[in-house]
């Protein structure tokens, strides 16, 4: 029986209690008490001593008692007519009742009450007549596939407007079969629909909070409250939505500057649910967005708001409710409605002190949630989630120790003859509050798997990995009822098996038991856990493993009669059964069958005495990762059915549902089980991607894999157009289209080179290139494609070329340099503009800029033209060519240190430093946007990826924050980045998430965005403290004509020339006055970047500047997250050595050599200077004021004022006068 239906006896029963229920308050536990009342009524007495087998025979007795009691309700409900006037007539004297307290309450006429009353029982007949059709539609043994059921009513549901959303409608399933998930009407809908869902489902309306709010009003005023409800209930999406809702919404208007269209890329880790199979529809994982994919319509719906990588998802049983939950700081629990993809709730800080959720299922009616920690020390939480609360039900935390020694240890303290034990009763030499002090960090293996029983909300939880024989193995499974969680941890160290649970009630009560499993307990070899299910009939849980065994475990049930607090279910060993000889992979139940997939890509179906009925093996798959039946039941056979026999005597039809199929390699698989008929759905890379190209002119992406494999898609029409596997052990690293996209380069991980045809990825060259020893990280082709150039890892340039042999162009291998002493950050090619031959540009995190000579080049010599430093702290991440916005040609070159610099392409002088995009980590990659017309050629923009986000970057750049935008796309890292012929999508690769999403470029939001941000200066103002009329403005006013003072010379009496711009040369001491410190390349570099910023337009050098260009240059300039701790600590590091105290110091001797010796090596005098001004022996400046009368004293003494051994805190502190921000390692003056 499921679990909406009541039998006719607790129909009586209520219906004698509605007087009673009338008077009483409502105690919203009160069914819940009753349900455990029920359920403590029906467990299985039984005692420790007694054999394994009692037990099982009284609980099965029990339940055919129970299914007894069943069956006569059945019977009973045919005669549904005498039941009604029973039923009609306890209703009319329920509503007397309630008429006469209205009537001692108000004191309103009789005929408005009446009219009232008769409009309710007409209301109620019309209600009546409708379920009385529906009853006689339920008769027979099949139903019809997707009929739409009658909400129920679940009385501890109540859910908050804010945060849960409600639903209409579910699929019909077979009578006791299953449970019904959490309708629209438990959640949002008024009382009134309530009531009439109660009667439909034989249950009395109950005194309700809504109820208590409509008390004491008339019946016209209350009439009108639910109908205002109603209307609020009506006006949600969920609450009217059906299955074909989710893709029959209108395309979404584009709000945004980068919108998700379509994701390339399964996470095989996890499995593949079949949500409708009318439509075709399935829901899978990509990266950190759940995708509900329709097949036959070739269209994506995307569940997006996860901040990391989703690490698992659950539906529920009727496919209407989806959780999803991730790994990762913030992460996140999310409860979807499948019909509308709206998130109904959301659970933030799920776990806030470890690293996210590793499993997570959900119970049969939807209500529960249970979740698995992923850190040092897992936690089991239960979570209700329909209450909208931010907090678990119950909470258990997996053990530590090694349990088995310290439980029997506790054991023997409670006195208990059984291995359970009250944890929290329980005295023990050390104490324990939890479940923290059993377990030892080294012996413990992360949960991977988690899942509720078909039966009484039971979880469980399993846990495997590939490991040595001698590793730890961690298995778990969770067991739920109304009463009763039970938890129980399987541990394949030394064949030994931890159980524990606890009891769901209000004290939490928390225990343990530890069943002792060696190979000596059934004489076998058990083997490694792989999966475990409940058993179908039987108060048993079954557990695979590697071996193909299975592994049966009896549930023993407490006494019924036992009064004892710390008596609860417990599990022993029962049989070891030989299933297979192939591994077990997947293991799970449904309908009747048992159903298995093992590592030789069989699917075999068992009944429930593990016998076998049917399988499929004829289709030669990979190893089965998961599977996934249809919710709708099969369609009863006829004549023109093509069904399967089984493999009994008999010969019997094989029915069963039909089934989607996830291998490890990545394939998915549609299964019909008439005619069996096995349909490939799609093939996605199953390992790392990291190379992504679009072709040059055509709708074309290439996607390559570590797994060897390299993808073609159209990705307009979303269609996959071919492929190419290589053997075993080439994996895709990198992938280029030529610039006539008639070639396609690929570099691969072990440093082979491969040409190939764009359009057939057949080999372009006889034999692949085979001259580096590392993986290889650029391909790049020439504007004329007769040059192609490789980096590796070994920091080595290669470059090939083609030549003329018997009038065909032909591939061949020039020369090669390791040029480089980091790793090689971008290979760019260009054109030299005075002959259009192709120049070779390499760009390394040895801060080196180095351009090749390719016509001096000759067999195995690369010749080198020139070499160029482009920082000295930070290091360059990548270099593009930039657009020709200007008369002079630039190279942009971003930098580590969230800055883009402007090179000249001919003498390599840094001519502009601008403030970069800062969304957590500097730019890691850069394109500019393809354009389509000339017209286009005047405003150009920039595509850019860092750690994990794509954002969208304004030509020209000039430092101003808001013409950039970004938006999280690959959560794990963003591994590659590629632009469409036409500039109209964006496509980044995720790596080691093995994705590829597709983003749609919106180039008018992002103009938006820059209006409304302002003009001229406006934007600069608001990166600076205050803003414009903030305090450091009004400093930094004062100091920029103070220096036109102190260049006039400060003892004049002559009279002042005060203007709006200052000489160069004072800069560099306007920037120190506000806290800014720059190099003296840096001050160099800002030099050259004032004196020739007009030089190619006018012929003119800038020798002075005003405040609003002065402005400009220090935001572009200074630090973006101004001085910190970490710059200097980190130089400590590097140049001291470890003290007695243990911190990183530099002694007195080697601090003042390091100054004159290293870097910008100062003089003697300027180092005597220096330390004056700090030390408060000079005025301020660099050295002292012009024309100031002062005499530097000679007999300063930098051995009594400098410590012996400097650290970081003295150099900072004592030294430079700055002073740390409290809370923060920012510095201050």
């Amino acid at each position: 029986m499921s679990d909406t239906e009541e039998t006719p006896l607790e129909e009586s029963r209520e219906s004698k209690e509605t007087e009673k229920e009338e008077k009483e308050e409502y105690n919203p536990s009160f069914e819940e008490d009753r349900l455990q009342q029920s359920l403590t009524d029906g467990t299985l007495s039984w005692e420790e001593s007694q054999e394994d087998g009692e037990g099982l025979e009284k609980w099965m007795e029990k339940e055919e008692q129970i299914e007894g009691e069943e069956m006569r309700g059945v019977e009973e409900s045919e005669e549904r007519g005498e039941e009604e006037e029973r039923r009609e007539e306890e209703e009319k004297r329920w509503e007397g009742e309630e008429e006469k307290n209205e009537e001692k309450e108000r004191s309103k006429e009789m005929g408005d009450e009446e009219q009232d009353q008769k409009k309710e029982e007409e209301y109620k007949g019309e209600r009546e007549e409708g379920r009385e059709e529906e009853e006689e539609e339920k008769s027979g043994e099949w139903e019809e596939e997707e009929s739409i059921e009658k909400p129920i009513q679940i009385d501890d549901i109540v859910i908050s407007p804010k945060s849960s959303i409600s639903e209409t409608g579910t699929s019909a399933s077979r009578k006791s079969s299953q449970s019904q998930s959490p309708e629209v009407s438990e959640i949002y809908k008024n009382i009134t629909m309530k009531a009439d869902d109660m009667e439909e489902t034989g249950q009395k309306p109950k005194d309700t909070s809504a109820q208590k709010e409509g008390a004491g009003l008339s019946p016209e005023e209350r009439q009108k409250l639910f109908q205002s409800k109603e209307l609020d209930a009506k006006e949600s999406l969920v609450s009217v939505s059906t299955e074909d809702t989710l893709f029959q919404k209108e395309e979404e208007p584009k709000v945004y500057p980068l919108n998700m269209t379509w994701s390339f890329g399964w996470n095989s880790s996890l499995p593949v649910y079949y949500m409708r199979e009318d439509k075709r529809v399935i829901l899978y994982i990509s990266g950190h967005t759940a995708v509900i994919y329709n097949v036959f319509k070739n269209t994506q719906y995307h569940l997006k708001g996860h901040p990391n990588i989703i690490s698992c998802l659950c539906v529920s049983e009727d496919r209407r409710w989806i959780a999803t939950a991730d790994e990762g700081p913030d992460c996140l629990i999310i409860i979807w409605d499948a019909f509308t993809g709206i998130p109904v709730h959301t659970i933030f800080d799920s776990c806030p002190d470890g690293n996210g959720i590793r499993s997570i299922a959900i119970t049969r009616d939807a209500k529960f949630l249970a979740t698995i920690s992923d850190s040092e020390s897992q936690k089991v939480c239960i979570w209700k989630w329909t209450l909208a609360v931010e907090t678990p039900t119950c909470t258990l935390e997996l053990p530590k120790e090694y349990a088995f020694q310290l439980i029997w240890k506790a054991s023997a303290h409670c006195g208990q003859c059984h291995p359970w034990t009250d944890v929290s009763q329980t005295s023990l030499p050390k104490p324990l509050h939890s479940f923290q002090d059993l377990l030892c960090p080294s012996q413990l293996q992360k949960c991977a798997f988690i899942g509720f029983c078909l039966k009484d909300h039971r979880i469980k939880i399993i846990s495997d990995r590939e490991s040595e024989p001698s590793d730890p193995i961690w298995a778990h499974w969770l067991w739920f009822s109304q009463h009763v969680v039970l938890l129980l941890a399987a541990l394949s160290l030394n064949s030994n098996v931890f159980f524990c649970a606890f009891q769901f009630e209000d004290k939490g009560i928390l225990a343990y038991s530890a069943p002792i499993l060696t190979e000596k307990t059934f004489n076998k070899l058990v083997g490694k856990f792989s999966q475990s299910v409940f058993h179908l009939k039987l108060p048993q849980v079954l557990s695979a493993t590697k071996e193909g065994k299975l592994v049966v475990w009896d549930i023993h049930y407490p006494s019924s009669s036992s009064s004892n607090a710390s008596d609860f279910p417990f599990i022993k060993p029962r049989k070891l059964v030989h299933l297979q000889r192939e591994a077990i992979t997947v293991l799970m139940t449904i309908d009747s069958y048992i159903v298995t997939g093992d590592i030789k890509g069989n699917i075999k179906f068992y009944d429930h005495t593990f016998s076998i009925v049917n399988w499929y093996s004829k289709f030669k798959l990979s190893a089965i990762r998961t599977l996934s039946f249809s919710k709708t039941f099969p369609s009863p056979p006829t004549e023109k059915s093509n069904l399967p026999t089984d493999c009994t005597l008999r010969g019997d039809v094989f029915v069963v549902r039909n089934f989607i199929i996830g291998t490890f390699d990545a394939t998915v698989y549609h299964m019909t089980v008439d005619g069996t008929k096995l349909e490939k759905l799609f093939v996605e890379p199953r390992d790392a991607v990291y190379a992504i190209s679009c072709h040059p002119y055509q709708p074309l992406i290439a996607v390559g894999s570590v797994c060897g494999m390299i993808k073609v898609w159209d990705f307009e029409k979303k269609v996959y157009l071919f492929s190419r596997t290589f053997e075993k052990g080439l994996g895709v690293q990198c992938l280029t289209y030529n610039p006539e996209g008639a070639l396609l380069g690929a570099g691969f991980t072990e440093g082979t080179v491969y040409i190939l045809d764009a359009m057939s990825l057949e080999n372009e060259s006889s034999e692949p290139f085979k001259y580096s020893k590392s993986s290889v990280t650029h391909v790049s082709f020439s504007h004329d494609s007769n040059y192609m150039a490789t980096a590796d890892v070994s920091f080595t340039v290669a470059v090939y070329v083609v030549v003329v042999k018997n009038g065909q162009r032909v591939w061949e291998y020039l020369a090669r340099l390791r040029s480089h002493r980091n790793s090689i950050r971008s290979l760019l090619f260009g054109v030299h503009l005075d002959s259009n031959e192709p120049r070779l540009l390499s760009l390394g995190k040895d801060r080196f800029l180095i351009e090749y000579d390719l016509i001096k080049s000759y067999k195995d010599h690369l010749d080198v033209l020139d070499i160029h430093r482009t920082d000295q702290g930070n290091y360059p991440t990548c270099m593009i060519w930039y657009p020709p916005l200007t008369k002079e040609l630039f190279l942009l070159i971003c930098s580590s240190g969230y800055k883009v610099k402007l090179f000249n392409a001919t003498t390599k002088m840094c001519r502009k430093t601008l403030l970069g995009p800062a969304y957590g980590s500097p730019i890691e990659h850069a394109q500019v946007l393809p354009v389509k017309s000339t017209l286009d050629l005047q405003k150009r923009y920039l595509v850019f990826i860092n750690k994990d986000k794509v954002g969208l970057q304004i030509l020209p750049v000039d430092g101003n924050p808001h013409k950039t935008c970004a938006v999280v796309c690959h959560p794990n890292g963003v591994a590659g980045l590629a632009l469409s012929y036409d500039g109209h999508f964006a496509f980044t690769a995720g790596g080691q998430d093995r994705s590829v999403v597709q983003w749609k470029i919106n180039l008018g939001a992002l103009e938006a965005a820059v209006s409304l941000g302002g003009e001229d200066l406006t934007p600069f103002y608001g990166l600076v403290s205050g803003g414009r009329k903030g305090k450091f403005y009004r400093e930094l006013e004062d100091y920029f004509y103070y220096s036109q003072i102190r260049s006039q010379g400060i003892d004049t009496m002559e009279t002042r020339q005060v203007s709006e711009h200052i000489c160069l040369s004072e800069l560099p001491f306007v920037m120190r006055a506000i806290g800014f410190y720059p190099s003296e390349e840096k001050i160099e570099d800002m030099f050259n970047e004032i004196k020739f910023g007009e030089y190619v337009d006018t012929g003119k050098l800038i020798d002075k500047i005003n405040l609003p260009d002065f402005l400009k240059v220090y935001l572009n300039h200074r630090p973006p997250f101004g001085n910190t701790m970490d710059g200097i600590q980190n130089s400590f590091d590097v140049l001291g050595f470890t003290n007695s105290e243990g911190k990183k110091a530099i002694r007195r001797e080697d601090f003042l050599n390091l100054l004159q010796t290293k870097g910008e090596h100062m003089t003697e005098e300027e180092m005597f200077d220096c330390f004056a001004t700090l030390f408060g022996l000079t005025p301020e400046g660099w050295k002292s004021e012009p024309a100031a009368t002062f005499t530097k004293d000679p007999e300063i003494c930098l051995q009594k004022e400098l410590p012996e051994e400097i650290t970081a805190e003295i150099f900072t502190t004592e030294i430079l006068g700055l002073t740390l921000s409290s809370g923060s390692e920012q510095l201050n003056q």
